[in-house]
């Protein structure tokens, strides 16, 4: 990331260079009027040094601008993208390192070319400001490319979990006592463990838990699940075994401070998700479960028992591990949330590897295809009458075909919603291809749903789709346009 030390040097340096030319001296001229070398002008115009004080005022008189004027942080209105992204928090906290880049090598591109580097960032910040971008959604954007980048699997943090459950004897066998965990917590980071303190902050709604760092105490709400809470209690232990400093403080989606909390927040939960199921044990199991001869959707939920986990930690977790155990690498994780039956759908998690893989995000407020399963089991779990015995999630499995020729195999699984808690379902889409058929042995297996689908259904050309949720505006738009364009062409070509 860049340094305050770094922007002030590149916004001097591209002020002086704008006045330069403004005033017509070539880089020779100004630096034989102001007594310096030429190539120490070069550096200052790079952003490589700034002046001391007495060549600053040498350097104002020449141009005709004052001392303030020349030091000041304001640039141009020609480059003032430039200045807002230099002085925002995004450049400053975007982890560049992590990607390979030279925060300096930045500084270069953007001295040596600033009017083609201000339409670029100019355009950049239009796109972020049409879709309603905010600075957390880069930082989870940068996140989800990170773990792209790793197969979302992470070595040091898998033998973290080893080092610490031998430090800590804890057994092998699944579920994962949490009792355990909380005395970790208790005794060796000296927490108070509080399973009555949100009762009183009923505004809080669906929040989960609250750290105070200051009396260490750790809030948690009451009537949380034995897999919740093992979850809350897993992140904690990360934040204090792994040394994870910057974090944050309730277990919810609130405006991320930094990148560096996005970043150690995703890595406190892969630790927690990999305590509560061991790789090898799970592997094991998963391995199993593909070798079965046909679909048996109850050895899934036996798993979900055996290491008492929700659905979306078990399938987030399996994301890690069918890259590196099976050499499952095409595969993308999906989570949606609808609030009741008449609110659209949010796909609220992504994750894709590989490559995008459909179905992915869609920012322009169309309607997602009601033929996926992940919509599918959420709309089926909501037409069950509500009863007490009414299951409180469903799973399912189907194999999807797109219009491009992709197919996926969907495992999802769907949460019933509640009163204060909205509908979910989680799903990971693995691509069909020879080596899936080689891993799972029920991929052809005739109880498998299989389905002609699309991205969304503005988009979509299936004929009288029984679930369609609006009009196949955009076909007709692109069907529009092309007669246009081949009316057009007719008309140009004509003798």
């Amino acid at each position: 990331m860049l340094s305050h030390g770094q922007v002030v040097r590149l916004i001097f340096g591209l002020k002086l260079r704008e006045l330069r030319q403004e005033r017509g001296f070539t880089p020779a001229e100004l630096a034989r009027a102001c007594d310096v070398s030429v190539s120490y002008l070069n550096e200052i115009e790079k952003g490589k040094k700034y002046p001391k004080a007495d060549k600053i005022l040498s350097l104002s008189k020449v141009l005709g601008v004052t001392y303030d004027q020349l030091t000041s942080l304001t640039l141009s209105r020609r480059l003032e993208p430039i200045s807002e992204l230099l002085q925002s928090d995004l450049l400053k906290e975007f982890p560049l390192d992590m990607f390979g880049l030279d925060p300096l090598r930045i500084v270069e591109l953007i001295a040596d070319a600033p009017a083609k580097m201000n339409a670029f960032i100019s355009t950049l910040f239009e796109i972020a400001r049409n879709y309603e971008m905010r600075q957390e959604h880069f930082f989870l954007a940068a996140l989800r490319s990170f773990q792209e980048m790793h197969d979302n699997y992470f070595e040091e943090l898998e033998q973290d979990v080893r080092t610490f459950a031998v430090e800590h004897k804890l057994p092998a066998a699944a579920p994962l006592d949490r009792a355990q965990l909380e005395r970790v917590l208790m005794e060796k980071y000296g927490y108070t463990i509080d399973r009555a303190g949100l009762d009183e902050y009923v505004h809080l709604g669906r929040l989960r838990s609250v750290f105070q760092p200051k009396s260490r105490r750790l809030l948690l709400r009451q009537g949380l699940s034995g897999a919740q809470e093992g979850f809350v209690l897993g992140r904690e232990v990360a934040f204090n075994y792994v040394g994870l400093k910057e974090r944050p403080y309730v277990n919810a989606s609130f405006p991320v401070r930094s990148f560096e909390e996005v970043l150690n927040n995703f890595k406190a939960s892969y630790f927690a998700g990999a305590l509560l199921m061991e790789e090898e044990t799970l592997v094991r199991d998963l391995t199993r479960f593909f070798n079965a001869k046909k679909w048996e959707p109850a050895l899934l939920l036996e798993l979900l028992a055996k290491y008492d986990v929700s659905p979306e930690m078990f399938m987030q977790r399996i994301t890690n591990l069918l890259p590196r155990h099976f050499g499952i690498q095409s595969l993308f994780f999906l989570r949606f949330d609808q609030a009741n039956s008449s609110a659209a759908f949010k796909l609220t998690k992504e994750l894709h590897l590989s490559r995008l893989h459909n179905p992915h995000g869609n920012e322009l407020h169309e309607h997602y295809c009601r033929r996926w399963i992940s919509l599918r089991l959420i709309a089926e779990l909501r037409q069950q009458p509500a009863t007490p015995d009414a299951p409180n999630y469903t799973l399912g499995a189907q194999r999807s075909h797109y219009p491009n020729g992709d197919e996926y195999l969907c495992l999802t699984l769907a949460r019933a919603g509640s009163a204060t808690e909205p509908a979910v379902s989680v799903t990971v889409g693995l691509l069909c291809d020879d080596n899936l058929r080689q891993k799972i042995r029920f991929l052809d297996d005739a109880a498998i749903v299989q389905k002609q689908v699309n991205e969304t259904c503005e988009r979509c050309t299936i004929p009288d789709c029984e679930v369609r949720a609006a009009a196949p505006v955009e076909v007709e738009r692109r069907q529009r346009q092309q007669e246009l364009e081949a009316a057009v062409a007719a008309l140009v070509n004509e003798r």
